[in-house]
């Protein structure tokens, strides 16, 4: 039996992991850093789409706010040399928006941005990916939020990621930089909290 969903109270958030508590039982789910928040605070009840993945001598649970974020998951992880630690590292780049984005204009690149892609894996992914997902059937606007304003985040911080690359940061330098940036806010903002943060590491 497969666990393709769970809905319960939030006992624990953090950065990487969440657990939710179903009759008694506590469920830990592996996610994306930059989901934590859509899953609500500590105590409140929540819906986690997850995907349950076995080995040969473990289980575990990887969690989504969203049905597509999931099935965007079990795509990257069934392409070769893509286990569930990298497929949650390109999650936690790039949201599924992005990447349905990333897939059309075959954008490389954007695919190097996650930490342990270089140039030949993303080149690789970018094939194996367009030929598992059906990019016309992906709702670009359902991603990390259904509305306007999560179109606008992706665009901000991808206009964030060219402005930085174009001052001659390495695609390491930029994920650090992204990695704490708030939501919902001004690109010429998010620029400036960026190369704030590269001025303390540098």
């Amino acid at each position: 039996m497969t666990i393709g969903s769970i809905r319960g109270q939030l006992s624990l958030v953090e950065d990487q992991e969440i657990i939710v508590e179903v009759g008694g039982v506590g469920y830990r789910i592996f996610i994306p850093p930059m989901t934590q928040k859509q899953f609500g605070e500590t105590g409140c009840e929540t819906l986690v789409y997850t995907h349950h993945h076995f080995r040969e001598d473990t289980q575990s649970l990887y969690g989504f706010p969203t049905r597509e974020e999931c099935l965007f998951f079990e795509a990257l992880i069934s392409t070769h040399g893509v286990g569930p630690s990298l497929g949650l590292s390109i999650l936690s780049t790039h949201s599924p928006n992005q990447l349905a984005n990333i897939l059309a204009d075959e954008d490389s690149d954007a695919l190097c941005l996650v930490p342990g892609i270089g140039k030949k894996t993303a080149s690789r992914l970018l094939v194996e990916l367009q030929s598992k997902i059906d990019l016309d059937s992906i709702p670009l606007n359902g991603t990390h939020s259904d509305s306007d304003e999560s179109l606008t985040e992706d665009s901000s911080r991808r206009d964030v990621r060219d402005a930085l690359s174009g001052l001659g940061y390495g695609r390491e330098e930029i994920q650090l930089a992204m990695k704490n940036l708030p939501s919902n806010a001004e690109p010429s903002l998010l620029l400036k909290l960026a190369l704030q943060e590269l001025a303390t590491v540098t």
